[in-house]
């Protein structure tokens, strides 16, 4: 079940053997995101508060438009360092892209259902013959819910499922074409304001899941992706001690969202613990998250942890006072 998407990833597979890298003196990188996004806040924060630059880097954030274009963009060279869920580079890797993990940004399953007021919510059977509004697959939000369908008897085809970019899914939900939508942060809030409910928080329902972190290729400069990996973590350390300040970078980077929207949506996935606490990327999340894309059959099997999953830089980082 796989998107034409892929198409692009693959073509970079074939030609990323050719590809090296320099890196100037006060170490100058890229990272590469598929879109600005709410759950990326720990980059932010690294950023826009100083992190890295206190790490000795200058970073420069790129959007790519989609998951697997920021991956592309890893494969081929001219992008340092990629940033999204986890799947992405595991199904690339499996097919032999020279790439792996080596940091968490996200480590809860950042998506929710929400309804509005006079939907009857008791348990999952309740959405029987609803019309859904979700992000087109494989993105994580409407696999989750597709796994939860399944683990509550029922499939795709107990729901009318409709699948929009990524991001857009607030749209008929205020519209009225829908009564159920699966959304990830800001749009969730900015539904809550609206009036709507949620009903199911995937945070809370699968507990410690990798849902994005920081791809970089095998043969990334070791020192560059220390300093990414340590000036991240103290970001994500201070966003926790400091979720007003964390909120203020937020408001910052989405400055077109109405501030109270901003700042429950920076409260709630610092609550549910979907920013983490450190860097590390833990056996347990990474294997949650990867069950859910091999249930559906967009990967073969679980990676090789101590494989896929580069540990020594944020073992370093979480150890540095």
């Amino acid at each position: 079940m796989l998107s034409k998407q892929w198409s692009a990833v693959l073509s970079a597979v074939l030609a990323c053997s050719f590809v090296g890298h320099a890196f100037a003196a006060d170490k100058q990188v890229v990272v590469s995101q598929g879109f600005q996004s709410m759950l990326y806040l720990p980059l932010y924060v690294a950023m826009d508060g100083g992190f890295f630059k206190k790490a000795g880097l200058e970073v420069t954030k790129q959007t790519a438009g989609s998951p697997s274009a920021a991956l592309t963009a890893v494969i081929s060279g001219s992008s340092d360092f990629s940033m999204h869920g986890p799947e992405w580079t595991a199904i690339a890797a499996s097919r032999g892209a020279p790439v792996n993990v080596i940091a968490d940004v996200a480590n809860g399953a950042a998506d929710w259902i929400v309804t509005t007021q006079d939907v009857n919510f008791k348990s999952v059977k309740d959405l029987q013959g609803q019309t859904v509004v979700s992000a087109m697959m494989p993105t994580t939000g409407t696999s989750l819910f597709l796994k939860l369908l399944k683990e509550n008897g029922m499939d795709q085809s107990s729901v009318k499922l409709v699948q929009v970019q990524q991001g857009t899914e607030i749209g008929p939900l205020f519209a009225g074409q829908v009564k159920v939508g699966v959304m990830s942060e800001p749009n969730l809030d900015r539904a809550v304001a609206h009036g709507m409910k949620v009903v199911v928080g995937f945070p809370k329902l699968y507990g410690d899941y990798t849902f994005a972190a920081i791809t970089a290729r095998k043969n990334v400069d070791p020192d560059a992706a220390q300093r990414l990996v340590n000036g991240l973590q103290e970001a994500i350390v201070y966003m926790q001690s400091n979720p007003t300040a964390a909120a203020a970078i937020a408001k910052k980077e989405f400055p077109t969202l109405e501030p109270a929207v901003v700042d429950a949506a920076v409260h709630r996935m610092l609550t549910e613990g979907v920013y983490p606490k450190g860097v590390e990327v833990s056996k347990a999340a990474l294997q949650t998250a990867m069950a859910t894309q091999i249930a559906l059959g967009n990967l073969k099997a679980q990676p090789d942890y101590s494989e896929f999953v580069v540990q020594k830089y944020t073992r370093q980082a979480m150890a540095a006072k």
